[in-house]
């Protein structure tokens, strides 16, 4: 059956990864739809632009009948109501790797960008560099990306650059996803302890990443992070494939030397070479080593990355990396992703790089799994070192106590049960030059958004 005759059902469809799989089979021609416990954008703006069905929670009554497959992502497991009834009528399901395994990436040259941090803007740069040498390269990215409007699409080139994530991928294979897409160049950004609900160490998240080194050939490339001992470790495993290391002042084939300290310019060296200048709207080293990453990973699919390199002032990165929403009485307000301690305070420190002195203001919502297990508990309080003021989200179900978070933190700090009472704390704090950040890899109830909103309704209303 070709894929324009097949009609699919994806639960989970809302997630980065799911939502980009469901945006390249409706592109194919498939009649999708889809279902998620929680819906909310930019992922649902995406999707519903695109014409795709969308069902909130999984009942299986929005499983249509005349449906050929159901994509299961990781987020759902057995008891739950949609799965058991796809497993009880004896239906075709399928993972979203899988899917895009079999239907995508056969025949392309995958380009696949795996790490603990910075997956999602390497990936975009990658793309975005792709495109500015003339390759149509197709993409699958786990946000959507300002500069192309979508988190994925098919291309028409033969490249195709896919976000290479570690979590699991579904209820019925445990496995890594990026264990499915058999990539030529492969990129290894970095690797920390994370996902505590499905890897017990550090240990069995660097067999994962073994099992990716496994899978690229001789004739292909790695591109690895030359300052990261944990990767190291990992090839010493064994490996099979030329390495190109890069890192930041470093004996490595790819060098950056930062021009500006906030990362806002650096030169790139490749063997002792320099190919130029970059100069773009992005802050922070981990940014630097995300560029440096893809223009490496350029280099490795054969395509010259020197003439590219102006192209990157124009960059616009990804939704939800700091990104900025608002600007209200001279309180800018920012939308980030960052849920792991070292995206906090790399993503911090590139900020206070940035603003100087200014004040900067954190609301956080400690969403992630390991995050709410506790598992960055004794690491969270230091990442947040380069903020003046912080309001914790301390939703219920949190597993630890964020109380000893809160006395930990070198400047104010604030434990809220929910939302509403978030924005009044902020709202009483802020003043005309700070740098409000909102930090979560969840919905965090809109609160970026509606505390620009709250901060324009208080703008606008009559004096006393």
């Amino acid at each position: 059956m070709e894929l324009h005759d097949l009609k699919i059902h994806i639960l989970g469809i809302a997630g980065t990864f799911m939502g980009g799989v469901a945006a390249l089979a409706r592109e194919a021609g498939v009649e999708v739809e889809g279902s998620d416990q929680a819906v909310y954008p930019p992922m649902s703006t995406q999707l519903e632009r695109l014409g795709i069905g969308l069902h909130q929670g999984y009942q299986p009554a929005h499983i249509a009948g005349d449906a050929d497959l159901v994509v299961i992502g990781n987020a759902l497991s057995r008891g739950n109501a949609a799965v058991e009834a796809v497993l009880d009528a004896g239906r075709a399901y399928s993972s979203g790797a899988q899917w895009l395994a079999e239907h995508v990436l056969p025949g392309r040259t995958t380009l696949a960008v795996a790490g603990t941090h910075g997956k999602t803007t390497t990936s975009t740069i990658l793309a975005w560099l792709l495109q500015t040498a003339g390759r149509d390269c197709g993409f699958l990215i786990g946000g959507v990306a300002e500069d192309f409007g979508v988190s994925a699409r098919l291309g028409s080139d033969p490249l195709f650059v896919v976000e290479a994530d570690e979590y699991d991928t579904a209820f019925f294979d445990k496995r890594s996803k990026f264990v499915h897409y058999r990539p030529r160049v492969a990129i290894l950004n970095n690797l920390e302890y994370d996902h505590a609900d499905i890897f017990p160490d550090l240990a069995s998240i660097q067999r994962q990443f073994h099992h990716l080194v496994r899978t690229v050939p001789g004739g292909g490339r790695l591109v690895v992070n030359g300052e990261d001992p944990h990767l190291a470790e990992v090839l010493a495993m064994g490996c099979w494939t030329p390495v190109d290391r890069f890192g930041i002042d470093g004996e490595f084939e790819w060098n950056a030397r930062l021009i500006e300290a906030d990362g806002r310019a650096f030169e790139v060296v490749h063997r002792g070479r320099s190919l130029g200048e970059v100069r773009w709207p992005l802050l922070g080293r981990h940014n630097v080593m995300n560029a440096l990453a893809a223009i490496a990973a350029c280099h490795a699919a054969g395509v010259d990355p020197q003439p590219l390199l102006p192209a990157l002032a124009q960059f616009r990165s990804v939704k939800r990396r700091m990104e900025q929403v608002g600007e209200i009485d001279g309180i800018r307000v920012y939308d980030d992703f960052a849920h792991h301690p070292t995206a906090i305070a790399t993503t911090l420190a590139g900020l206070r790089a940035s603003v100087g002195d200014a004040r900067i203001v954190v609301a956080m919502e400690p969403r992630s799994n390991s995050m709410r297990l506790g598992a960055h508990a004794d690491g969270l309080a230091p990442s947040l070192d380069a903020a003046d003021a912080v309001v914790f989200l301390h939703r219920p179900e949190l597993a630890w106590d964020a109380g000893r978070v809160v006395q930990s933190v070198r400047g104010q700090a604030f434990a809220v049960p929910d939302a509403d009472t978030l924005m009044a704390t902020l709202g009483a704090l802020v003043e005309p030059g700070d740098h409000v950040v909102f930090m979560s890899n969840g919905g965090f109830d809109g609160a970026p958004r509606r505390f620009v909103a709250m901060l324009q309704a208080r703008r606008a209303a009559p004096p006393g």
